[in-house]
């Protein structure tokens, strides 16, 4: 199951280990179970710390497996073979339990650590999707860090009677004690905030204090990271507010237009753009969602006033806040997200095997994701509302050969159908002939494009009709001090490696702005550094 290559990297990262290992397996006769089996124990042969038993008693799960050690009250689990994207869990869940600390902020640790009450949660996942690691990998390390905290990750496609009797139709999905916790990318540092309901107030109190920055960036995806990574190494104090670092890169599959880099996922880039500008003195402020900004006044500082109540502010301001998955804004949309309704084929596809579904959008994502749902789904519907397909002529040729995929052009989706649970339909019109027609399926992946993250500037910066910001070729708005780079702006391209490169102009222009402007007496880095 593991090739050489990958046993003789396991086990060095398995020296890390400084206690022992118990797995407790739980399997029957199945294929799937001597497939785990066969996982567990070649784990065994590569650390001598890691001990395995086997039990077939017909546990709740199988095939299944829970990791401890002794002396431990550690209760963390794995219902399925966690390979594909989940195999990097499950190594960091064996070094974590087996004693070798996580690379978590000492604040969040504490915050877990104190974490009081009973919580028993279930993740839900499929080793397609790119987004569960993240809520799994978050999970594993609470369970290891507080005894309190029981964690399963359970792989859908091998339970599909629980995943039907939950209707379950995203991952992850996340329970808590029996109840949907929430769904969709978590942070270990949002599960935490969700769950100490304390923290927000507490963050925003810390927040409110902070020292005036020299530059504030407003988003932590490539642009807002080349940003502040371009802006710190001019010694000045700067600071990121965002939602999430990684932005929209944490849902992208597969990356292989990066230039230097033959190939990578978004996730792992993600990674790499916190811990670079980790490596600089950069104040990060996770889980902030800026809601207005204000022009300088008398004092030349820039303030982002943030959703939590708290403002900060800056001599100068770059918004890097990306934008996100346009919605069709139609009936039945909002009311099925998560129980038919999808945004992620990679990540949502495997729990639709079988199935009939519809994709919303010709251009080149909705026809790479309808040649990825054909491999798995009974048919494929893709709806276009232009004429024609936007695709590339090579992803049209490859759908066009599929013969469980339907295409239908000059196509207006008016509605999604449901059961109230889940969706069993979808009505569109024809604009050639105005006809209306019921599809009847079980799912529908949106795929037409991105909104900019800029509803929260309408009132303070120069947008677009589209929505984004305006910017000339330095980055600069329309407002003094305020720049912006990244898919939020007029930039005519979305593309990684374009808005880092408008992240660093944004950040060099900002720094010419500030040695031209006078030094307020709250801060004296630019001087210095001038």
């Amino acid at each position: 199951m593991l090739d050489a290559n990958l046993q003789s990297q396991l086990k060095t990262y398995l020296e890390r280990v400084t206690r022992p290992i118990q797995i407790t397996a739980h399997a029957d006769d199945g294929a799937k179970s001597q497939e785990m089996l066969e996982l567990l124990e070649t784990l065994v042969g590569l650390s001598s710390q890691i001990s395995l038993d086997v039990r077939r008693d017909g546990a709740e799960r199988t095939p299944s497996f829970a990791l401890t050690t002794p002396g431990q009250d550690i209760h963390l689990a794995f219902a399925g073979l966690p390979m594909g994207h989940e195999f990097t869990s499950l190594v960091l869940a064996l070094l974590q339990v087996g004693g070798h600390p996580s690379k978590a902020t000492a604040e969040v640790i504490e915050q877990v650590q104190g974490l009081e009450g009973e919580f028993r949660f279930e993740t839900y996942f499929s080793l397609s999707c790119q987004n569960c690691p993240d809520v799994v990998q978050a999970l594993n390390l609470a369970a290891v860090l507080n005894p309190r905290i029981q964690h399963v990750a359970i792989d859908g496609a091998l339970f599909p009677a629980e995943v039907e009797a939950r209707q379950i139709m995203s991952v992850p999905t996340v329970y808590l004690n029996g109840e949907v916790f929430d769904q969709g990318r978590m942070s270990l540092e949002q599960i935490v905030a969700k769950l100490d309901t304390g923290s927000a107030k507490r963050d925003a109190a810390k927040i409110a204090a902070k020292a005036p920055y020299d530059v504030l960036v407003i988003g932590g995806g490539p642009a807002g990271a080349a940003a502040a990574i371009y802006a710190a190494r001019k010694g000045i104090r700067t600071g990121v507010a965002a939602e999430r670092f990684g932005g929209q890169v944490l849902d992208t599959m597969a990356i292989e237009n990066f230039v230097s880099v033959k190939e990578t996922e978004g996730p792992k880039l993600a990674m790499a753009l916190e811990q670079h500008v980790r490596e600089y003195d950069v104040d990060i402020m996770n889980l902030q969602r800026a809601s207005a900004l204000v022009p300088a006044g008398d004092d030349g500082l820039v303030e982002i006033k943030l959703e939590n109540g708290a403002s900060l502010k800056s001599r100068s301001v770059i918004l890097s806040t990306g934008a996100r998955w346009r919605q069709m804004n139609v009936p039945g949309e909002d009311q099925y997200r998560n129980k038919g309704v999808a945004y992620c084929p990679h990540c949502d596809g495997p729990l639709f095997k079988g199935k009939r579904v519809a994709v919303i959008g010709g251009g080149n994502s909705g026809v790479e994701a309808a040649i990825d749902l054909a491999g798995l789904v009974t048919h494929v519907t893709l709806l276009e509302f232009d004429d024609k397909l936007r695709a590339d002529d090579v992803l049209q040729k490859k759908l066009r050969s599929l013969g469980n995929v339907t295409i239908i052009t000059s196509a207006l989706t008016q509605e999604v159908l449901g059961d109230g649970q889940k969706v069993n339909g979808l009505v569109y019109k024809d604009r050639v002939g105005g006809d209306a027609h019921r599809v009847e399926l079980e799912g529908v992946f949106v795929q037409i494009g991105l909104l900019p993250n800029t509803e929260w500037l309408k009132d303070s910066v120069a947008l677009s009709p589209r929505g984004e910001v305006v910017i000339d070729d330095r980055g600069q708005t329309s407002v003094p001090g305020v720049f912006a780079a990244g898919d939020c702006t007029t930039v005519p391209y979305k593309q990684i490696i374009i808005a880092m490169g408008a992240g660093s102009t944004a950040a060099l222009s900002a720094f010419d702005h500030l040695i031209r402007t006078n030094v307020p007496k709250s801060s004296g880095a630019v001087a210095e550094a001038a």
